[in-house]
């Protein structure tokens, strides 16, 4: 990733200045999106000099990112710990927590999550680690898909999958479920009415490691 490769300031010796840094450009885009990030703004938030920022990051693009990349990380180790209870428990567990896991990461942090799906904010092909992280957390969700419709498990199942928890985490941010609870329990609540019910109807529909051979098989996942 781009960073700056310059001294740091003596002032700046005793602090972890670039996590301030980046613990500000998270609040910043939570509190009123890209919009709302610019250096100087980042540098006056965490009580640093306008030109501190640069001594660790080279422009806008490159906070966020390391925010995007530190994202799609964090969004891939919830998505194995879900899918890692399938070894020790059962499908339709990995199905409902992996789901629960993509839409609490969501909310846990909406202003990354949104950066994270906007190519056009944070270009991924300027940034090896945002590739690298996305992939780590595609591949979760690739795993995901063959634990629930096995081995050749088609690229469209997936889409499936992937739709409907990112799906549910933009209407709980941004969409008419932003505003539709009135505690954070009765949220949670519909969090995992809405989880129960997916598992079910999928595993009904006869996923679960099974197939309709009269059906053309499509790409693969691998």
């Amino acid at each position: 990733m781009t960073t700056r490769k310059r001294g740091r300031p003596k002032a700046d010796a005793d602090r972890d200045l670039r996590g301030e840094l980046l613990r500000t450009s998270r609040l910043l885009l939570d509190e009123g999106g890209v919009a709302a990030l610019s250096m100087r703004e980042v540098a006056r938030r965490a009580g640093c000099t306008h030109q501190a920022p640069y001594h660790y990051f080279e422009d806008r693009e490159s906070i966020l990112a390391t925010l995007v990349a530190d994202g799609f990380d964090a969004l891939a180790g919830r998505l194995k710990a879900a899918n890692d209870l399938v070894i020790q428990q059962s499908v339709r567990t990995a199905l409902i927590m992996s789901g629960r896991a993509y839409v609490d990461f969501a909310l846990s942090q909406p202003g990354v999550f949104r950066v994270m799906f906007r190519p056009d904010v944070c270009n991924p092909m300027r940034f090896p680690a945002v590739l690298e992280a996305g992939g780590r957390a595609r591949a979760e969700l690739d795993r995901l898909t063959r634990i629930v419709h096995g081995s050749q498990a088609t690229s469209e199942q997936a889409s499936i999958l992937w739709a409907h928890v990112h799906g549910l985490a933009c209407l709980l941010i941004d969409g008419p479920l932003a505003m539709a609870f009135g505690t954070e329990q009765e949220r949670q609540r519909h969090l995992e009415g809405v989880a129960d019910g997916f598992a079910d109807m999928l595993l009904a529909s006869g996923a679960g490691g099974s197939s309709n051979p009269g059906r053309r098989r499509k790409k693969d996942v691998s």
